[in-house]
């Protein structure tokens, strides 16, 4: 194992706490693991046949947890061996999860979520395995209350309908639309279990693999994998989570419609945009002299074919059709950005399927922003950035190509951004929300392959690679999983939190930086070195620091509007990067039993105590409010979806619900 590292603030001054706290508890724990407990796949246990642990929603430290790393107590229905029942399990967890979230549910006192339903006229008991601090709860499936021991559980499609009518505000239509999303990413998820378990040999490209690995999505989001609109056939070309690939769609784009901008440069000269898509097409494409070459995801050229603005164009011979050209590029998580190894560049494609809350199509204000804040960085920021935290940077967005009709207006959905990629194949970086996201393995009781797992670690059919990094570090070192995966956090912290809280600081930029657009680069021990953020679309200017950002990049903000109000920006950074981001860390690590999340919170408290009044305090806001507010403003994924939003549209301060919800920090 490398030695701890330094940073600008010196070692890791909580590590050492942390650290002999879980060390004692991990010791204990190791020498009196807990028993399993059974639970009837019908329903919810007899009462009198229920082990302490799941009569009682305690945090489970590392001692309740030490005997089986991957399971709670009670059967794990995410394990069942037939994918549709675990796909249902893992979505009614999702909805019981935010529906606790969003509308105050405090912890039951007797192991049994009570779920009022009013509306309805009943009510819904769930059996609580695990209680999470940050919200990232384990519950058995639920029966209706006064039923019958042999009447089935509540499915997820039907605990959506009837959450729907509980919901105040809403009118007819965002109901239904939320129960058919729930179907439709049930079925997804279950397809996508399904193939894991038959085939889990991952990519050797190690970030497309972490790309590939978010088989149930966002664990307090609805409908994590709802896709709108794709078939079948589509859905296996198009999807990460089944390894699909495709070859590109070119259009050939007139001159005289052509909107574009780059600050790509090679060798100090600046590469035009339809240069870098023409190279990445590595194939001979039949253009026009003039004409651009415009990549498009063979999904979207179908849908904007039918839209009478681009079939105006496409009649006119404005557009053509090149067709599908080139070698196979591979959905990348968030679906519509595409990757393939070796190339230079990977491409965020106009996308129009409603993806989780929102259709996923370019705006051109976003195309500004990304080439904005390239050059914002090659301003001088990117230099002062890297001298302070030098394991991490943003991947840039510098280019872009889109169609403007002949009167000079945007044409929806043909917007597309150029993205570096700066990843080999050989380097270990993931997306968080790729880290710890439980992966299905290839066959039951299989533990994902590794050399020196933890003596404790049991097969299990569900395991985060996170999981299998906190294990192999314990096996190891000889250390206790406790006091590894503590260590991994403060590092963690160090190597990609406080260099996003640098640049709020000293530049007035806020990061949209949830688990999804944080990349963690590991070092050859599964340690955190590095990180990046990616994402054109989430930065926040601040309102307060306009004159200093324009002094820095004169004109800033004009195309892109990226400047907020510091109220919004505070709410909005809060959320993606303590409640989204770390927090949701935390409640992996003590959800999938391989830290107690009490410890862990007390590190977070610790580090932000160092960020806000330690000698290398930092100027930016997020501390203080983390520290002295008992309450945080959260988004509610859940009543957004209820209330039909698109995240995309509309102003920012308005583009989704936000609900208060206890801080953990204080609580």
């Amino acid at each position: 194992m490398k030695p701890t590292p330094t940073s600008a603030t010196g070692t890791y001054s909580s590590e050492a706490a942390v650290s002999v706290s879980v060390d004692e508890k991990s010791s204990a724990a190791e020498r009196s693991p807990d028993r399993m407990a059974n639970e009837p796949r019908g329903g919810l246990p007899e009462q009198d046949r229920l082990s302490p642990q799941e009569r009682v929603p305690e945090q489970r430290t590392p001692a309740a947890a030490a005997a089986d790393p991957c399971r709670p107590a009670a059967l794990d229905f995410l394990d069942h061996p037939d994918p549709g029942t675990a796909a249902n399990a893992a979505a009614v967890e999702n909805l019981l999860r935010c529906w606790v979230r969003e509308t105050g549910l405090p912890a039951p006192d007797d192991g049994m979520l009570r779920v009022p339903l009013p509306a309805s006229g009943t009510a819904l008991l769930a059996p609580v395995h695990y209680w999470s601090p940050t919200g990232w709860h384990r519950f058995g499936l639920p029966r209706f209350v006064d039923t019958p021991e042999e009447s089935r559980a509540a499915d997820a499609v039907t605990i959506a309908a009837l959450l729907a009518r509980e919901t105040p505000g809403t009118d007819t239509t965002p109901a239904p639309d939320l129960v058919a999303r729930v179907a439709d990413s049930l079925r997804r998820t279950a397809t996508f279990i399904r193939e894991r378990r038959t085939h889990s040999a991952e990519a050797p490209d190690l970030f497309l693999a972490a790309e590939q690995a978010l088989v149930l999505g966002h664990p307090l989001h609805p409908t994590p994998k709802s896709r709108e609109g794709l078939s079948e056939a589509e859905a296996a070309l198009y999807s990460p989570e089944l390894r699909g690939s495709f070859p590109l769609h070119w259009l050939a784009v007139a001159p005289s419609l052509l909107a574009t901008d780059s600050a790509w440069t090679e060798r100090g000269r600046l590469v035009p945009a339809p240069r870098l898509t023409a190279r990445l097409a590595d194939t001979h494409l039949p253009l026009p002299d003039g004409h651009a070459a415009l990549p498009m995801h063979p999904w979207q050229l179908r849908d904007i074919q039918q839209r009478p603005e681009a079939a105006a164009l496409f009649d006119a011979g404005l557009l053509r059709d090149l067709g599908a050209a080139g070698p196979p590029w591979y959905p990348t998580s968030s679906v519509r950005t595409v990757h393939r190894t070796g190339a230079p560049a990977m491409l965020k494609l106009s996308l129009g399927l409603r993806i989780t809350n929102s259709r996923r199509e370019n705006l051109r204000k976003e195309l500004h922003r990304g080439v904005e804040v390239h050059r914002l960085l090659r301003s001088g920021l990117a230099q002062q950035w890297q001298a302070a935290h030098p394991g991490f940077d943003i991947v840039r967005d510098p280019a872009w190509l889109a169609v403007d009709s002949p009167d000079g207006n945007p044409v929806p959905g043909l917007d597309v951004m150029i993205r570096h990629n700066p990843f080999n194949a050989s380097d270990d970086v993931s997306c968080l929300a790729g880290l710890v996201s439980p992966r299905p393995q290839a066959e039951p009781g299989v533990t994902p392959a590794g050399p020196l797992l933890h003596p404790e670690a049991q097969p299990c059919l569900l395991q985060s690679r996170l999981a299998t990094i906190i294990n192999r570090l314990a096996g190891h070192t000889g250390r206790p999983r406790g006091a590894v995966a503590a260590e991994w956090f403060l590092r963690y912290l160090e190597q990609v939190v406080r260099p996003v809280l640098w640049l709020d600081a000293e530049a007035g930029i806020a990061l949209e930086a949830h688990q999804q657009n944080t990349l963690v680069l590991l070092d050859t021990d599964g340690w955190p070195e590095g990180g990046r953020y990616r994402d054109n679309q989430g930065y926040y200017f601040r309102e307060s620091r306009r004159t200093e950002l324009d002094a820095r990049l004169p004109g800033i903000g004009q195309h892109s509007d990226t400047f907020v109000l510091d109220e919004v920006t505070d709410e909005r950074f809060l959320y993606y990067l303590a409640i989204n981001n770390v927090l949701g860390l935390i409640g992996a690590f003590g959800s999938q039993h391989l830290a107690d999340e009490g410890l862990l919170l007390a590190a977070f408290r610790r580090f932000l105590e160092g960020v806000a009044s330690g000698p290398a305090r930092l100027r930016t806001s997020l501390p203080s409010h983390l520290l002295d507010s008992p309450v945080l403003r959260c988004k509610a994924n859940l009543l957004t979806r209820l209330h039909g939003l698109d995240e995309l549209v509309g102003p920012v301060d308005t583009q989704s619900i936000y609900v208060t919800i206890p801080n953990p920090l204080l609580t």
